[in-house]
């Protein structure tokens, strides 16, 4: 079998920048930018900070988390998550997280992979992980949390995103990860 043939590289070039919104968590911007054709034309970015998740596994039990959702009015399941600090290890941040929300410590947590959530309109990356290696530490949620903590088999996540209660692209994605390991034993 040959080597794929590269594709041809695009780059847009940004002729203007205008900020249009800086919030707590998020910033909106408007990129005027050149094509290669040489048409000109306007990208809306949101720029969000990089963001940990993790796959953590509690007596063969996925460890989720319920909360409330605003952006979609309703509570969902997720696996732990948040975003990193400014200059944070993503190794680091997932630790954190973890801990916080679910009152686990990971004694190692092993990088699955890294992905951009939603390219076409972010620049928010996600580092996934994946621990099956807990013991008890300090849950500790930030002030405007409010969780509920679940262990699940994957009889419950397949019946929860059938359900619409997991509709979380990286939980979802989290639980196709989590069932080829299942299948090849270990990561």
């Amino acid at each position: 079998m040959g080597e794929l043939p590269k594709p041809e590289i695009w780059q847009e070039d940004t002729i203007h920048t205008e900020s249009i919104y800086e919030g707590k968590v998020i910033s909106l911007q408007v990129d005027t930018v050149k094509l290669a054709n040489g048409l000109t034309v306007n990208r809306e970015i949101v720029k969000h900070p990089q963001v940990a998740a993790i796959i953590a596994l509690v007596n063969g039990k996925l460890l989720v988390v319920d909360q409330y959702r605003k952006a979609i009015e309703k509570s969902q399941i997720e696996i732990p998550a948040g975003k990193l600090e400014e200059d944070e290890d993503p190794l680091i941040a997932a630790g954190r997280e973890l801990e916080e929300e679910t009152g686990y410590r990971a004694k190692k947590l092993k990088l699955v992979n890294s992905f951009y959530t939603a390219s076409g309109f972010s620049n928010q990356k996600l580092f996934l992980y994946f621990t099956d290696e807990l013991e008890q530490g300090k849950q500790s949620f930030d002030e405007d949390e409010d969780l509920q903590v679940e262990a699940i088999t994957v009889e419950q996540a397949d019946a929860y995103i059938a359900t619409g209660r997991i509709s979380d692209a990286k939980t979802i994605m989290a639980i196709y990860v989590w069932k080829l390991y299942l299948l090849k034993d270990k990561l």
